[in-house]
């Protein structure tokens, strides 16, 4: 029981929370859900808050459903058993807020911001709550406890990847600068939201059809490099021929989507061709892969980029809160 820990990534809208052993990082079980911090957060406004529940307390019994649920799919007992908690659980709208963070930040994750909640009836875990990293026009949750996990797995390349940019894309795509051992700076791109926008909500929305976005045929990838040909356009002007490709039989609506991606995806990637003394580690999950993958290759970025396996930037995340839950234990 000595060697288990639950680690909960607790995003703005999605819960994930895993049973590992770490001494070897291994995966016993894992659930879960929709039940992001923003869902929670209004759900103690609308009814816990007025029935007086304190938000910490609230949280920690949402948490304790989702442990019942490994317990039992574990067929393992769970009492006593900590738990490191990261992403925006520790924001304002979260369990409890933490301060961010300052810039540089070690790698070895001995600067993280984290706070220790002792162990209760009610709640017979120990909890670690993870804060996030700021730097004077940036923020971030989450991300910075995967790459302390990622660079731990990567010991082995730590020369050759001395000063390196890592590539996490996403909704909101993060590039963080690490070097000698530290992350000096990271740039946050709207990439994926910008994408979900334009797609969903705007004049776009009829002009691209993002059901065939898994179809990589060979007038599909034509549609996305000429994305990011264009990309080097301005890209609020260039935005709108997405529509024109539609209006004037240019592309069908699946290639306009593709066309769409290439023109978001290069807009961010494009100035790492300026970067050339920094090494790029691509940390993309399978969805997002294939995209950038392509964009790097057609960008001419692929001679100096390494790419981490899926599997290993999942891991990367349990990696990284075990070091923390470590090294919190140490402090007290």
């Amino acid at each position: 029981m000595i060697n288990y820990l639950l680690c909960c990534d607790w995003g703005t809208s999605f819960f994930r929370l895993r049973l590992v052993n770490r001494s070897d990082y291994r995966l016993i079980e894992e659930v879960t859900s929709q039940q992001g911090i923003a869902s929670t957060f209004t759900k103690w406004k609308n009814f816990g808050e007025r029935s007086g529940s304190l938000k910490e307390q609230f949280f920690r019994e949402e948490l304790r459903k989702h442990i019942e649920l490994v317990a039992d799919k574990a067929a393992i007992k769970l009492e006593n058993v900590p738990i490191a908690v990261s992403g925006m659980a520790s924001s304002s709208i979260g369990m409890a807020e933490l301060p961010y963070a300052s810039l540089p930040f070690a790698m070895d994750g001995s600067q993280a911001s984290m706070r220790l909640f002792e162990a209760s009836e009610t709640f017979p875990h120990e909890l670690i709550l993870i804060s996030g990293v700021k730097s004077q026009e940036d923020v971030m949750r989450g991300e910075e406890t995967q790459l302390i996990g990622l660079t731990a797995l990567l010991d082995s390349e730590k020369e050759r990847l001395n000063e390196a940019i890592f590539i996490f894309p996403g909704t909101h795509s993060k590039h963080m600068y690490v070097q000698g051992g530290q992350l000096m700076n990271f740039e946050t791109y709207m990439t994926g939201e910008i994408f979900n926008l334009m797609a969903s909500q705007s004049i776009l929305k009829d002009s691209v059809d993002v059901s065939g976005l898994s179809d990589f045929s060979e007038l599909n990838l034509t549609a996305f490099k000429s994305g990011l040909a264009e990309s080097e356009s301005p890209l609020l002007n260039r935005l709108f021929t997405v529509r024109t490709n539609q209006l004037f039989g240019h592309l069908t609506k699946i290639q306009n989507a593709f066309y769409l991606s290439g023109l978001l995806i290069g807009s961010e990637l494009k100035p790492l061709q300026e970067k050339a003394n920094w090494q790029l580690v691509l940390c993309s999950g399978t969805n997002l892969f294939p995209f950038y993958k392509q964009a790097i290759d057609y960008l001419n970025l692929s001679g100096r980029t390494t790419t981490i396996p899926a599997d290993l930037i999942d891991k990367a995340a349990i990696v990284g809160q075990i070091i923390l839950f470590q090294n919190q234990n140490l402090k007290v």
